[in-house]
C-alpha cells in the first residue's frame, strides 16, 4: 500500500495531484478548508483545517498520520502543495494581520506539518518523502508580491535544512517549482491593476502566449518524477526537470 498526505485540495494541482494517486490505487488524505469536488471513495479521506491555525496542526493530523503508519505502507508521500497569493500590493499598503497570513499558510504550517510528519515517521517506512511546492518566485523579484516571494524563498531554505538534519536514510525532503500552471491563483494575478501589482502584465503575457500547464498535466508528470521515481535528498526541481 502507499499513502500520501496533500494539503490544498480544494482545486487547481492540489486536487489534481490527489485524482492522479487514487487513479494508481494510493491511500489519500486530503487537507485543507475544502474538499476537491473530484476526490472521494473508500481510499480518500479529508481532515478540515485552516492553515493559518498553525497551532492545531499537530494536534488535527497526529491521529491521521499515526493511522497511516499503523496500515503499514511501503511508501509514504507529503504534499505541502496549499499556498495563498496575498497579500498583493507594495510595501507600505499591506496590512500586518495579511502579512501573517500569507506567512503562516506558505511557510509555518508546511513547517510545521514537515515537523509533525518526521515525528511520526521517523522510521518504518523504507520510502519516505516531503515535497515542498514553492515557485521561481523564491528567486525571481515580483514587486507586490514581496510576502509571497520571502515565504517561498524560506520553504526552500526549510527543504535544504531538513535534508541535511534527515541524511542520506532519512526522510527524502525536495523542492519542487511546478511551472506556470492554469490556476485561480494565474488568474487572480492576472487580474489585478499594475498599481497595485506592478507585474500583473507578466502574468497577462503568460495567459496571451498560452503558456499555461493545465494542473492535470502537471500532475501526472509529478507523480511520475517526483513521487515515484528515485529523488536527491535537498533538490529544488523545475517544471524543466519532469
Amino acid at each position: 500500500m502507499h499513502a500520501a498526505m496533500i494539503t490544498g485540495v480544494s482545486r487547481g494541482l492540489g486536487e489534481a495531484l490527489a485524482v492522479e494517486l487514487l487513479v494508481r490505487g494510493w491511500n489519500v488524505l486530503g487537507v485543507g478548508r475544502k474538499s476537491g469536488a473530484r476526490l472521494a471513495g473508500e481510499r480518500y479521506r479529508f481532515v478540515d483545517l485552516d492553515l493559518t491555525q498553525v497551532g492545531k496542526i499537530d494536534a488535527t493530523l497526529s491521529a491521521p498520520l499515526a493511522d497511516i503508519r499503523s496500515s503499514r505502507p511501503s511508501s509514504v508521500v507529503c504534499i505541502n502543495n496549499a499556498a495563498v497569493a496575498g497579500p498583493i500590493g507594495v510595501g507600505g499598503r499591506l496590512s500586518a494581520r495579511d502579512i501573517a497570513a500569507s506567512f503562516e499558510v506558505n511557510l509555518a504550517a508546511p513547517a510545521a506539518i514537515a515537523n509533525v510528519f518526521c515525528r511520526v515517521f521517523a522510521d518504518g517506512v523504507e520510502d519516505r518523502r516531503i515535497i515542498n511546492v514553492s515557485s521561481g518566485a523564491a528567486q525571481t523579484v515580483l514587486p507586490g508580491s514581496a510576502m509571497y516571494c520571502a515565504a517561498k524563498a524560506g520553504l526552500e531554505m526549510l527543504t535544504r535544512a531538513l535534508a541535511a538534519e534527515q541524511g542520506a536514510k532519512g526522510v527524502r525532503v525536495i523542492t519542487l517549482r511546478p511551472g506556470i500552471l492554469d490556476t485561480d491563483m494565474q488568474a487572480f494575478m492576472r487580474s489585478q491593476a499594475e498599481d497595485v501589482l506592478p507585474t500583473a502584465g507578466l502574468f497577462k503575457g503568460f495567459h496571451e502566449r498560452r503558456q499555461l500547464v493545465a494542473p492535470n498535466v502537471a500532475a501526472t508528470k509529478i507523480v511520475e518524477k517526483i513521487v515515484l521515481a528515485r529523488v536527491e535528498q535537498g533538490r529544488t526541481y523545475s517544471y524543466a526537470d519532469l
